[in-house]
């Protein structure tokens, strides 16, 4: 693996270049030599590369960057009187008179931030790292290449970011009621570019069915990345050999998917690969392992691992067999490559082994964590800026990464009845539909789900039972009824309803699908608020009578075969 780092090292692999490509030829001549069939593509991509920038206030010109997505300045660059809104929040901006201006905002760039900044009116942004450095970064909130009902979305500012110092200063002359103006010039080249996807296919030795398991990682960088993601990449060519070597073990197919324009295109391929390939992967693929950012110095803890509810126990199992800890048991975050959750597929892990928490910056674990209070801190202070090199590797913690991987891969791969544990998601939509309910209790009847999910816990329990006693033979038609459970709960635990339109990438609750009914159980009763929620509310328990009903249906399928 190290051997594979060296050669991602020499590249840095922005989405859509010359270099990228080259590098996803050393990725496909590697495969092909392990024995596996590719498929190298070219496909359209709206792509963001951040060029210059400066910022001056007076005479003074602190060190900056700008973002992929940020609108360019052109020559003259955007003149404005500076702001402060704190963290960028809708609250911050209600108190910041922000049109017109500059807004100064604390913490790394973000979507979620760039986006109300935009709405609120103001001509630029001015972001305070968290730490003395300067982390690149992807500010557009479109999941994917943009729909023409999307383009709204998109930043409409000129975007930078500087040192926690110098805008620590900033702030503080804000704060003592100084006057400040500053000008923001940008260069960002944004357009549609033909960007590669690679994928590759190990066909099983003993398949059960045509069924396989999608692991994927994306490959282009900022800067040379070894950490991210070259790191992932030569975790997946090593997988790839390991299983190629017992593929006659193999009761399911591998496919392996390299993507670009994960850091320039937020997700671009993956969403591209979910929308070409949809029919495919609703009809085969059983679970979606994303890899991001393994292996690097200091990275020991693991207990943040995340995991949709299918996949707790096999990813539990996995960390703790290969890494000797426990996982807390968070969910999959709105971050990654996790472009499928529309679909139905269940998906395992982003990231694995973090920094420590408190014991350094923590950049960016907020962004990647599941909710709840987290033990890790993120990848370490490298991440995203020109130090992710070949240095900050500890060889040591790339195997015990790789190894939970192929642990989990291999269990997926392996076993004759698939490891998703349909019960823990039942049981999870149970705990959120009966606690809304009673939220809800003279506002919004949703006796009718409540009693659905219900009836869908007894026939998992039934159903359970029946698997004990499964024969071979019937591992067939057990795993059909798996996946038709997890395509029907799926969507309404990760997207807002929709299996075809990615949501934004903006945090999300759990279930979002509920929101609706969340905005019943807290507007004022008879409002304007309330009424109009109650609408999109109905809408809502209609897609989760559905979903229920789907599920519900698959098991009592199986119960009939």
């Amino acid at each position: 693996m190290m051997r594979h780092l060296e050669e991602f090292s020499r590249r840095v692999k922005l989405s859509g270049s010359r270099e990228e490509l080259e590098s996803f030829g050393y990725l496909r001549n590697q495969l092909e030599s392990y024995g596996i069939s590719t498929d190298l593509v070219l496909h359209d991509a709206y792509i963001s590369l951040p060029g210059q920038a400066r910022i001056t206030v007076g005479d003074w010109a602190p060190a900056c960057i700008t973002h992929s997505f940020s609108r360019s300045s052109g020559l003259e660059g955007v003149c404005g009187e500076i702001v402060y809104a704190g963290l960028g929040g809708p609250d911050d901006f209600a108190r910041a008179d922000a049109r017109g201006k500059i807004v100064l905002l604390d913490g790394i760039a973000n979507p979620a931030a760039s986006l109300r900044s935009s709405q609120a009116g103001a001509i630029g942004q001015i972001h305070i790292s968290p730490s003395k450095h300067l982390y690149e970064m992807c500010i557009s909130p479109v999941w994917g290449n943009p729909t023409p009902d999307q383009l709204e979305l998109l930043p409409k500012t000129v975007v930078l970011s500087i040192r926690n110092s110098d805008g620590e200063a900033l702030k503080g002359r804000l704060l003592n009621g100084e006057y400040i103006t500053a000008v923001l010039t940008a260069e960002v080249d944004t357009g549609w570019r033909k960007t590669p996807m690679l994928e590759a296919n190990l066909e099983a030795g003993r398949p059960l069915d045509d069924s396989f398991v999608l692991f994927s990682g994306h490959h282009d960088t900022w800067y040379y990345g070894v950490m991210d993601n070259g790191s992932a990449n030569a975790a997946m060519l090593e997988a790839a050999r390991i299983f190629s070597l017992h593929r006659q073990d193999l009761r399911r197919h591998l496919r392996l998917c390299f993507w670009s324009g994960h850091s320039h295109g937020r997700y671009s391929g993956s969403s591209w690969y979910a929308d070409v390939k949809f029919e495919q992967l609703s009809a085969r693929c059983v679970a979606h392992v994303n890899i991001d950012s393994i292996g690097a110095q200091g990275n020991t803890v693991l207990s943040d691992a995340l995991s949709s509810n299918e996949l707790y126990a096999l990813a539990a199992e996995a960390v703790s067999a290969q890494g000797g800890q426990e996982i807390e048991g968070h969910r999959m975050s709105r971050a990654g490559d996790q472009s499928f959750w529309g679909i139905g597929i269940p998906s395992i892990f982003m990231a694995m082994g973090e920094q420590p928490a408190g014991q350094g910056d923590s950049v960016m674990g907020p962004a990647i964590g599941g909710g709840g209070a987290r033990k890790g801190a993120g990848f370490g202070w490298w991440w995203h800026t020109p130090d992710d090199t070949l240095d900050k590797i500890d060889p040591a913690l790339l195997v015990r990464d790789t190894s939970i991987y192929v642990h989990a891969i291999g269990r997926l791969l392996t076993d004759e009845i698939l490891p998703l544990d349909i019960r823990r998601q039942v049981d999870a939509l149970q705990r959120e539909l009966t606690s809304l309910a009673v939220a809800l209790d003279g506002r919004m009847d949703i006796g009718s789900i409540v009693k659905r999910v219900g009836m869908l816990s007894d026939a998992v329990e039934h159903f359970q039972e029946a698997v004990k006693s499964a024969s071979g033979r019937d591992a067939k038609s057990v795993n059909r009824a798996l996946i038709a459970v997890t395509r029907a709960l799926v969507p309404i635990d990760y997207t807002r309803g929709s299996r075809f339109d990615p949501d934004p990438a903006l945090r999300q609750n759990p279930y979002p699908v509920l929101d609706p009914l969340r905005s019943v159980a807290t507007a004022t009763a008879g409002s304007d608020q309330f009424l109009f929620a109650s609408v999109a509310g109905r809408r809502a328990v209609n897609r989760v009578a559905l979903a229920i009903d789907e599920a519900l249906a698959a098991l009592v399928v199986h119960d009939e075969v």
